[in-house]
């Protein structure tokens, strides 16, 4: 996989996502890579991928990739769970660049967290029903007991920033209750919006439940990566940080803020081709 050419590593790492709930993988980036330039891309306009088909997902994601692709992006992160789901493996066959999607970082770190092989996940509905997490769980260990819950209230929650408050709390009590009788130890947050939640989901699992985000975990590996291939940025001012979004939703502002925990500025409205 190794590329390219002179100040390749001076080049931004490319983030794209079917919205705004990418942003939590986003600053996990900031975070763990501060000295890198990163460009996301919000597929506002066509939200949600979980309700799509394959085809279609995989369609939008090739038109998300050429656009940061055209951005001269060193390495591709799929923010989506989606995405990264039915799409990465085909994305990664058609570009030079490394692709990394959120799943099996997440995967990975709950296998290597558990203690006693009961992993629970939570997601949108369309992420539990294709049982992407559960397949690479049991690709790393086939004893590991896997136990899924929707929770696609928690999206909306989280846009609306009622993440700490008593409605958040019961959705929380009665969507993981299953999960609470299956003695699970290790929790995956498949969904970008959930760490937003962690401290009520946190709550209602009880302090020895270990949360795993997916967005961590990504960069993380992200990092590993960059260091591998020798595309790490080694300047060291702060990496700069540009927006992109495909339709501006209501509030995205206020919303965007509150999953990065600071203020932008720099948002750009864009086509796909």
């Amino acid at each position: 996989m190794k590329l390219i050419t002179k100040n390749t590593h001076r080049r931004p790492i490319g983030v794209f996502d079917s919205g705004i709930g990418g942003l939590t993988v986003a600053k996990s980036l900031f975070e763990i890579l501060p000295n890198e330039n990163i460009i996301y891309l919000g597929d506002t306009a066509r939200l949600p991928y979980g309700t799509k088909s394959k085809e279609t997902v995989i369609l939008y994601s090739i038109e998300c990739l050429e656009f940061l692709l055209s951005k001269n992006v060193k390495m591709i992160v799929v923010a989506c769970n989606t995405a990264s789901s039915v799409a990465v493996p085909f994305l990664q066959k058609i570009t030079k660049i490394p692709v990394i999607g959120v799943l099996i970082p997440g995967s990975r770190g709950a296998v290597k967290k558990t203690k006693n092989n009961k992993v629970g996940i939570i997601g949108t509905l369309g992420t539990v029903k294709s049982k992407a997490y559960s397949k690479e769980i049991h690709k790393i260990n086939k004893d590991i007991s896997v136990y899924s819950q929707p929770c696609s209230l928690f999206v909306q929650l989280a846009e609306d920033g009622w993440t700490d408050n008593k409605i958040a709390q019961l959705t929380a009590e009665e969507y993981l209750k299953g999960l609470k009788k299956n003695h699970i130890d290790t929790m995956i947050l498949g969904c970008t919006h959930y760490p937003i939640l962690k401290n009520t989901i946190k709550k209602v699992m009880g302090k020895d439940i270990t949360l795993i985000d997916s967005g961590e975990e990504t960069a993380i590996e992200v990092k590993k990566i960059l260091i591998d291939e020798k595309l790490l940025n080694t300047q060291k001012a702060k990496g700069r940080h540009k927006f992109f979004v495909t339709d501006f939703p209501n509030n995205f502002q206020q919303i965007s803020e509150r999953f990065l925990g600071k203020k932008i500025s720099n948002v750009k409205k864009v086509k796909l081709q």
